[in-house]
């Protein structure tokens, strides 16, 4: 995800909240342009139908590409899935503030936390480089 916090600050919000765009929207999700797009038309054809099929998605682009966006959208929490329509919810609003007071408290905490076993599955320290095949041919 592409979240730059300085654009939704109080002062760039406020100016953003005047005219929104489902290009802001998909630009925080996606940094390619066409995967920006994809997801915006989505989105958009969501918003004025109010709940969408995906048969009725239209033959722009592949039924396939329709699912993996609006399934995304899905997964993301912008969108919800139910009875074979897609249509928008709100799961944004109390998550992300309570993200918020998490990450306040935990900053305000004095726990010591061993970063290395909390996550022990994942590989530590420098990468190895590869080593380079030897030019002789085993006989």
């Amino acid at each position: 995800m592409a979240i730059k916090y300085w654009e939704f600050e109080d002062a760039p919000l406020k100016e953003k909240l005047k005219d929104p765009s489902v290009k802001e929207l998909a630009k925080v999700y996606f940094s390619n342009e066409t995967k920006a797009y994809r997801f915006a038309s989505a989105l958009y054809r969501v918003k004025k139908a109010g709940s969408l099929r995906l048969r009725d998605c239209g033959g722009e682009l592949p039924t396939a590409t329709w699912k993996r966006y609006l399934d995304f959208g899905v997964s993301v929490g912008i969108l919800k899935h139910e009875e074979g329509m897609y249509s928008f919810t709100d799961r944004y609003s109390r998550p992300l503030r309570n993200l918020s007071l998490y990450i306040k408290a935990w900053i305000e905490s004095d726990k010591d936390e061993d970063v290395l076993l909390l996550f022990a599955n994942a590989k530590s320290g420098r990468r190895q480089k590869s080593s380079q095949p030897s030019a002789e041919a085993p006989a």
